[in-house]
């Protein structure tokens, strides 16, 4: 398992250079001056704007500054923000745990929810339930989330009162369960009909048929018999949806007023802040990364026939 293990970090670091040099050069070979959009309608300053463009590596090569940033980030530097004057690292350690707070609501939100229905539909395939709750996943797939955040906002912000319609206090775990249900509703969705295929389908296995046989009690062939294998493609998806939880805040952020790093990264593209951008998406990257990995161990957990050397 170390020799595993060791092997998949070492594969990340192409992977994650590959990753961050594309992103890099998105960033920084879009069209327009973010030096001179500091100044805004005003008459820029030639002085200024070549200190700057020299300061920031701007005057540099595409490839060059590349270099640059990667050499800081050994060290933890992600570089300052040309805009606020801000270390990114200190943008990034104020607004990270926020939406952390909210990816992990969402989370737990979409697995127990998720694997509810999901266990709720394969065990009574083909009946009310079953056809009950492919409508509801149905209905949340297909509406879009900010969307769904309105409506949320309506139901129980408005007309029922239970909480805030936008969150008052970022910090406060409770507010943040209205957005968490929303940012997790598509991926509960999509676990329920993952898990629900994949308990239908070993339901009629033949190692549940002997352990039914055996005389097992029902709950010890479902909880420990079925749902461990059922969950490996479950697994599959949680791990590469943690990422895309944090990395898809950003709408949800925006409709709640969560100051997390969704909302900077937002804020920070519409103002061409290029350092803090690919400071936050450097981050997700590695979270993308790191998630993959845990995902490859679990499944060694899970099913004792795997085996890594």
């Amino acid at each position: 398992m170390g020799r595993y293990v060791a092997r998949r970090l070492l594969q990340m670091i192409p992977v994650f250079i590959g990753t961050t040099l594309l992103i890099f050069l998105m960033v920084y070979s879009l069209p327009g001056d973010p030096v001179r959009a500091l100044w805004g309608d005003r008459p820029a300053d030639p002085q200024a704007m070549a200190r700057l463009r020299h300061e920031y590596w701007f005057d540099r090569p595409v490839l060059a500054q590349y270099w640059h940033y990667l050499s800081n980030l050994v060290t933890g530097n992600f570089g300052t923000s040309f805009v606020t004057g801000r270390k990114v690292i200190d943008v990034m350690a104020e607004t990270f745990p926020v939406t952390v707070r909210l990816a992990m609501v969402a989370f737990v939100i979409e697995i127990v929810v998720g694997l509810s229905l999901g266990l709720l539909a394969g065990l009574n395939r083909g009946r009310i339930w079953d056809k009950l709750v492919l409508v509801i996943t149905l209905l949340l797939i297909s509406i879009p989330i900010f969307v769904l955040g309105f409506i949320f906002q309506m139901i129980f912000g408005v007309q029922l009162g239970w909480t805030s319609q936008t969150v008052q206090d970022s910090n406060d775990i409770t507010q943040l369960i209205l957005p968490g249900a929303v940012l997790g509703s598509l991926s509960f969705a999509y676990i329920a009909r993952l898990s629900r295929t994949s308990l239908a389908e070993n339901l009629r296995a033949d190692y549940i048929r002997t352990a039914i046989a055996k005389g097992l009690p029902r709950r010890r062939v479902v909880g420990i018999h079925l749902m461990r294998n059922s969950l490996i493609p479950v697994v599959t998806f949680l791990g590469t949806d943690l990422g895309a939880l944090m990395g898809g805040a950003i709408v949800t952020e925006g409709i709640f007023n969560v100051h997390g790093i969704g909302n900077t990264l937002y804020r920070s593209i519409t103002q061409s802040d290029n350092t803090t951008v690919v400071g936050i998406v450097t981050i997700l990257v590695i979270v993308y990364l790191l998630s993959s990995l845990l995902v490859d161990l679990l499944y060694a957990a899970l099913d004792p026939r795997i085996r890594y050397a």
